[in-house]
């Protein structure tokens, strides 16, 4: 029993973030993963400000049995090429950017893959990702949510989307 509630729990948190994202205006869609279901939503936004750059932010989420930091670590590797694979026009770096939020929920949640995902924005070449952890025994949503020194022109934007998103804010 205890098993179908968490299932509901995350089930219900993804809805609430697919929700959230349809209503910001982002293509939603759920994908099979290995076996696995996983949620995709997407939105591409270009921004003088951003130095005339037009950056593709991807959100991919999925109910885990367990989060650990070699399981969120790997899952921010397979969004970041997900999203370089899929995105579409120019290649990364030309005026193009990706951005993303790999995001996990589990009722069985290690503290240091909490630590991990707050701790930093991951940046590999014009690619920044801020992990989402989410604890849903705790209703806890664990990210980094500062200005790192790689991509700051991006911060406020990710940190607003990611209120809107995972927040309900």
């Amino acid at each position: 029993m205890h098993g179908q509630q968490e299932q509901s729990a995350a089930g219900t948190y993804l809805a609430f973030v697919e929700q959230r994202m349809a209503a910001d205006g982002c293509g939603t869609q759920w994908d099979n993963w290995g076996g696995a279901p996983v949620f995709v939503g997407r939105r591409a936004e270009f921004r003088l400000r951003w130095m005339a750059t037009k950056l593709h932010l991807f959100t991919v989420a999925a109910a885990v049995p367990e989060i650990t930091v070699p399981v969120i670590s790997a899952f921010t590797d397979q969004v970041v090429q997900y999203a370089k694979n899929t995105k579409g026009g120019l290649p990364v770096g030309l005026q193009n950017g990706v951005g993303a939020f790999p995001l996990l929920v589990s009722d069985r949640v290690d503290p240091a893959a909490v630590h991990w995902a707050e701790s930093q924005q991951r940046v590999k070449f014009a690619c920044m990702t801020r992990p989402v952890v989410v604890d849903s025994s705790r209703q806890y949503v664990g990210m980094f949510r500062g200005k790192p020194l790689l991509g700051r022109v991006y911060a406020s934007y990710f940190n607003e989307k990611a209120a809107r998103y995972f927040y309900g804010q």
